[in-house]
């Protein structure tokens, strides 16, 4: 369904002006008249799965194909904790926060919202935040624990701001790791609710282990054009990395049609993969065969860019008529 540019992978670690080894998810959006990516960086020794820390860099681009990375990284878990004892003044030592990474870029009404993934004491939970220069960020929320993955919509529905979001029911269901998609609203970006469950893995036939948001969704004329993460897991077929004891999950990106005015209502679904792991950036890395959706453009000329991390390690970018990616959600009987 998707051309891979000619020029992937787009951004690598090779490309950072500070230490950087694996670069990877970023959250890529059109923001004041360019395009802005934010994107985690686990930097240590190449080859080796154990990293010495993660940050959140920012690079801009003229085109969305060539990208120039800004001297620092922008954000770490000094600076989420901060942000977080601004918000809970009484809750937030040191330590709590272990890492922030895996960002999202969602523009509403020419405001940036993101949503990180932050490891806690507590486990992993889910955060939600407003910036106007990428350099500084003002926090707005933290979710529940075991929660993450999260998406916002680019506009208010019915009032709301409304998110998709990944919960890690690992002790809830009959299968380790068979998680899936839900969606929930929101008046302020701090208190959520009206949860609802939109998918699960077993919606998708080339799935047998986790679903999960990946890009923000684009509205269309058919309705909510949504990316996917999905992860068939083979503990017979070891793939490339740098894991100690192998790694054996291939990670699809997948495509939903969701209602307009109901997004938590599923109307088409792309029963193969929208794109599956066949360039060697995207088998061999840190971790191989692994894409990661994690920005979804639609341009004026109606192509759709899809942006996504390779293996875990670089920065890649596939494109396809956004009329095509409609017409491959089957509807929903």
């Amino acid at each position: 369904m998707l051309t891979r540019h000619p020029a992937n992978p787009l951004l690598k670690h090779t490309d950072c002006p500070f230490p950087a080894t694996t670069v990877f998810n970023a959250g890529v959006a059109k923001y004041q008249g360019r395009y802005v990516m934010l994107f985690r960086n686990d930097h240590g020794r190449w080859g080796h799965p154990k990293f010495d820390g993660t940050n959140l860099g920012v690079a801009e681009s003229e085109d969305g194909i060539r990208w120039t990375v800004r001297p620092r990284p922008v954000l770490d878990a000094e600076g989420a904790r901060a942000a977080l004892r601004h918000l809970y003044p009484e809750r937030f030592g040191p330590g709590f926060i272990s890492r922030v990474y895996d960002p999202r870029i969602t523009v509403i009404e020419g405001r940036a919202y993101l949503c990180f993934a932050v490891d806690t004491a507590h486990g992993v939970c889910g955060v939600m935040a407003e910036t106007e220069d990428f350099e500084t960020f003002r926090f707005t929320g933290l979710s529940a624990p075991e929660n993450r993955n999260m998406v916002l919509f680019p506009e208010k529905i019915g009032g709301d701001f409304v998110r998709l979001e990944r919960p890690f029911p690992m002790y809830l269901r009959g299968g380790a790791e068979d998680f899936p998609m839900w969606l929930s609203r929101s008046r302020d970006l701090s208190r959520w609710g009206e949860t609802r469950p939109v998918l699960g893995p077993r919606d998708l036939p080339y799935a047998n282990s986790k679903i999960g948001p990946a890009a923000p969704p684009v509205r269309t004329r058919a309705g909510w054009l949504a990316p996917l993460h999905a992860v068939n897991k083979d503990p017979e077929r070891r793939l490339l990395g740098w894991e100690p004891n192998g790694w054996f999950k291939t990670y699809y990106a997948g495509l939903a049609l969701l209602d307009l005015e109901d997004p938590s209502r599923v109307l088409g679904l792309m029963r193969t993969p929208l794109l599956a792991p066949e360039a060697d950036y995207e088998l061999d890395g840190f971790r191989g065969s692994v894409i990661f959706p994690c920005g979804f453009i639609v341009e004026d000329s109606g192509e759709a860019r899809l942006y996504y991390g390779a293996a875990d390690t670089a920065i890649a970018m596939a494109s396809a008529p956004v009329e095509d990616l409609i017409a491959a959600c089957e509807p929903l009987g």
